[in-house]
């Protein structure tokens, strides 16, 4: 019984312990001048994106306008039956607030945070990009940065503290739970590497 309660109680501390790291990096704002924005991809709705992208992309206008990075990468696929990928709605959406179009590159690639970093990786490893600032949501960050970095980027996160994902506690409670177990399942079992990102993503 001592050692089966010892395992328990090991677990709920290292519970604790990722769901505070989720929350902690969230809370961060980090926006050191670097080669790129990424704006990782949520859903959009036949080229207009939802909520949850519209506060990411007005987060990154925001860090772009103020000179943080020359470019915005826009990364994320489709779903079957889309005429659009939410990495060419994000750009879209972007260019008509003004951003040059040069400035703006659209990743269609990725249907998860894992596959579409390392389409990302691959597009920076091409140009000899290595630094980015991660624009997501706040509980989402720490993954992020952590595949981010695993690929070989210098990453470090400016969140998104806007729109659908930062509203009431209990919406906040439930992203920082699924983050923290997204978080030890990725580094169990989907830990990635620069090797992955070696073929260029366009």
């Amino acid at each position: 019984m001592r050692v089966v309660a010892m395992t328990v109680a090991l677990l709920l501390v290292a519970a604790v312990v990722t769901f505070g790291q989720v929350w902690w990096v969230g809370r961060g704002d980090d926006r050191r001048r670097s080669d790129a924005l990424i704006v990782l991809g949520a859903s959009q709705y036949d080229g207009r994106p939802s909520a949850i992208l519209a506060a990411r992309l007005d987060h990154a206008l925001e860090l772009y306008r103020g000179g943080v990075a020359p470019r915005v990468i826009t990364v994320g696929g489709n779903q079957p039956g889309d005429r659009f990928t939410e990495a060419e709605a994000a750009a879209t959406y972007l260019r008509d607030r003004g951003v040059p179009a040069n400035a703006v590159l659209a990743v269609p690639q990725g249907r998860d945070t894992l596959s579409s970093l390392t389409a990302v990786a691959g597009l920076m490893d091409s140009r000899q990009w290595r630094s980015a600032v991660v624009v997501t949501d706040r509980w989402h960050s720490l993954r992020s940065r952590a595949i981010a970095a695993d690929l070989g980027i210098v990453a470090v996160t400016s969140p998104a503290t806007e729109g659908p994902a930062n509203r009431g506690f209990g919406t906040q409670a439930r992203y920082i739970l699924r983050e923290g177990i997204g978080y030890r399942f990725y580094q169990l079992f989907h830990r990635a590497s620069p090797a992955a990102a070696h073929t260029p993503a366009v």
